[in-house]
């Protein structure tokens, strides 16, 4: 077959061999012969196919049968498949077989539930067993068994680790579980209640070793501890015998200078200890207990060694367990009634406080020897710490003293004034001898008045700076604090004491500004005056200029508000006249006559409260805004009526006048003062230079009995009325209120205004 089917080349077909020639073309007769010869080449492989067939026959009529057969048992298989489909559809066989799997399934998973529930049940029944154990262990008195299997079931019940997804039965099992837990402990506690015990015959604490307890005999103490640890309430247990030992023994022992000392007895049976007793006896030695507290610690150290021997008998775990229930208030007891009764009065006399810091190092030293406190957390070295920082102790001390004293001082002051410096007396104008009251202010060169309470309290001050001066740098911290909170009291407990007397017009409110001025001056002048003698520690820190300033706005506001107070009282009082209108009428002027009489009287009682109390250039200066505000309500009102009769002018002429001289005191004094400037400038100047309005009431005065020319004239001049303050609109209005409409009278506003333009 391979020779059938051999390669058959074209150009071996034809009589040129290069069909890529372009000079040689295919001809007819080639192609024709070309066809010839592949017919004859078709003739020769169909020749050699039936000769290979012919000699192949038998081979291909097996191939033949084999294909048929092979035919013949597929379709066999289809038919059988076919008949297994129409059974399958007619019968859900797979429906039977997944009910049967599932069915199977289940049983499984049921007898596996059941295995799961059969041993939860057999766990539970052995928890419940160890627990019926636990409770015929504590009726039979095996403690230290009862303990130790109520430590392992507090594990296998998950004690504080519930879950919500738990059986119920394990509720109950912790229920059980909690009551065998306060079953023992209750019992522990009978029994270290009667091991324990205060024996008032003998006044001492008496401890057996051989215990009974609902039934249960011959109980040995270090089982019963040892029980108590096991099961995790050593603490609560030994609770009552720290109690116990603190309130009977620890408490006189701390009590320095208390004749007392303490005496062990221990009786053994059978040669085995039974019980041991420590007592305290009074002491016979009349001899002086020295101030360095040993005998205080050697007392405190034989009551905890007896404690360390016959209660937690020499173990470790259980001395540290009541060193922890104890020592936080021994240690505050000691403090409290020992360490802090002997600080030094005297800062001299720190030096000699060593001896008492080397005793309670020793003291110390000794618990921890006996695991009574611990040996490395700095926390239990309380007494040694305190000790040590005696001097902050001091100096604290140092500083409440000092800050209680100012307290009281502030407390007790009145802020009542003495009569020398009341206007009678004028003790500080005339220069008389000074007093505690009259103090020099540094930066202003002057002197004021000022309350007992601020003169004491800045001696106060400079007493405990020259402290600071005097002290190693943790002493003076602590006494440069105390200064500044002196101060600070002052701003914080006196505006609150006096607030209501800040609601009127007194000599308190006088005094209290002098106060805070006279502070925020001696504040200023602190740092110049300690500061170089300060430890070179706090010479950065210890700062008191920022206090100046509260000290100084106080004094402002505090004087503003008087200020502000007066006015009020003086226009509440102006209010009276109702615009000083129809004064011609006699009820009317009467009325009028009142309000300006008010005035009076209350620029006089301020005057009197004032001028001997404030500095001459502050009651100048607030007598000047007084007097400002009540002059020009005055002239503004009379100015503003538009209609006034002759003899109206007249009445208000005579109201103006009886408001000047009846204030003439006062302008007097405001000219004394103002002739004693401090400059040649201020000396000459006039009164009404710091007053326009009185040159204005004045000559408003003067205008209301004036005839129209000569005020025509007056406003000619360019400067006379302009200078009291006057305008063209006042003046215009002033004349058509007391003129009538007449030739003249248009003349000369005409006039007026020519001047104006």
């Amino acid at each position: 077959m391979d020779a059938i089917f051999g390669t058959i080349d074209v150009r071996d077909l034809l009589s040129t061999h290069d069909l890529t020639d372009p000079t040689a073309p295919l001809s007819a007769p080639d192609l024709r012969l070309l066809i010839t010869r592949l017919e004859s080449h078709s003739l020769q492989i169909k020749s050699k196919v039936q000769s290979y067939l012919l000699s192949h026959h038998q081979d291909f009529d097996a191939l033949f049968s084999l294909c048929n057969d092979a035919v013949s048992r597929t379709d066999g298989i289809c038919a059988d498949l076919t008949d297994i489909l129409r059974l399958v559809s007619d019968c859900p066989v797979d429906a039977e077989v997944r009910g049967v799997v599932e069915e199977l399934s289940g049983k499984t998973r049921e007898a596996r539930v059941k295995k799961e529930i059969l041993e939860l049940v057999k766990i539970i029944v052995a928890i419940n067993e160890r627990l019926k154990g636990v409770r015929e262990g504590v009726k039979n008195g095996r403690l230290r068994f009862a303990a130790e299997e109520l430590r392992e079931l507090k594990k296998a019940l998950r004690i504080g680790d519930e879950d919500e997804r738990e059986p119920i039965v394990y509720g109950l099992l912790r229920k059980e579980w909690q009551d065998c837990l306060e079953e023992i402990q209750e019992l522990l506690a009978r029994f270290m209640e009667n091991a324990v015990r205060f024996d008032p015959e003998s006044n001492g604490v008496r401890v057996r070793y051989q215990l009974s307890a609902d039934g249960n005999d011959g109980v040995e103490l270090r089982t019963v501890l040892e029980a108590m640890e096991v099961v995790g309430i050593l603490d609560y247990g030994l609770a009552k015998v720290a109690d116990l030992m603190i309130k009977h023994f620890i408490k006189p022992a701390v009590n320095y200078g208390s004749p007392i000392t303490f005496v062990e007895e221990l009786n053994q049976g059978s040669g085995e200890m039974t019980d041991a007793l420590l007592k305290m006896v009074s002491s016979v030695d009349p001899k002086t207990e020295p101030v360095d507290g040993k005998i205080v610690y050697i007392r405190i150290l034989q009551i905890v060694k007896f404690v360390y021997r016959c209660i937690c008998l020499q173990n470790g775990s259980w001395v540290r367990c009541f060193g922890k229930l104890t020592w936080p208030r021994i240690s505050e007891l000691i403090i409290s009634n020992f360490l802090s009764k002997v600080v030094p009065e005297d800062a001299s006399k720190l030096p000699d406080f060593q001896k008492i810091i080397q005793h309670t190092s020793k003291f110390e030293t000794a618990l921890k020897e006996i695991m009574f406190i611990s040996a490395s957390d700095n926390k239990d070295e309380r007494l040694s710490n305190f000790a040590e920082n005696v001097e902050v102790h001091f100096a604290s001390r140092k500083k409440t003293e000092i800050l209680a004293k100012a307290r009281n001082l502030l407390l007790q002051s009145d802020f009542a004034v003495p009569q020398e410096y009341t206007r009678e007396g004028l003790l500080l104008k005339n220069d008389v001898h000074s007093s505690e009251h009259v103090v020099d202010l540094l930066f202003l060169s002057e002197r004021c008045v000022v309350s007992k309470a601020a003169s004491q309290l800045m001696k106060l001050v400079h007493q405990t700076l020259k402290d600071v001066c005097l002290s190693s740098t943790r002493v003076a911290f602590e006494f440069y604090r105390a200064a500044r909170d002196i101060l600070l009291l002052y701003e914080a407990v006196i505006p609150v004491k006096l607030e209501r007397q800040l609601d009127g017009i007194n000599q308190v409110a006088a005094l209290m500004h002098n106060d805070c001025l006279y502070l925020s001056q001696e504040i200023l002048g602190l740092a110049f005056e300690y500061h170089s003698d300060f430890p070179s520690a706090i010479k950065e820190q210890a700062v008191f200029v920022d206090m100046a300033p509260r000290f100084h706005l106080m004094a402002e506001e505090i004087l503003q508000r008087q200020i502000q107070l007066v006015i009020f009282n003086l226009r509440e009082a102006i209010d009276g006249a109702d615009g000083f209108q129809n004064t011609h009428q006699m009820q009317q002027f009467e009325s009028a006559k009142f309000s300006i009489d008010q005035v009076v009287f209350i620029l006089e009682k301020v005057h009197i409260i004032w001028e001997p109390l404030l500095l001459p250039s502050t009651y100048k200066r607030s007598m000047c805004m007084v007097l400002e505000s009540i002059f020009s309500r005055v002239a503004r009102d009379i100015l503003l009526l538009d209609d006034m009769a002759a003899e109206e002018t007249l009445q208000l002429q005579r109201l103006i006048n009886l408001m000047l001289e009846n204030s003439s005191s006062l302008l007097e004094s405001l000219s004394a003062v103002n002739r004693k400037g401090k400059t040649e400038e201020h000396r000459t100047r006039p009164l009404e230079d710091l007053l326009p309005s009185l040159r204005k009431i004045r000559k408003l005065a003067e205008l209301l009995d004036m005839p129209l020319k000569s005020i025509t004239a007056a406003w000619e001049s360019g400067v006379l009325l302009v200078s009291c303050g006057f305008t063209l609109s006042e003046v215009k209005d002033f004349i058509k209120a007391i003129f009538t409409d007449s030739p003249l009278r248009k003349e000369c506003l005409w006039r007026i205004e020519q001047v104006s333009l």
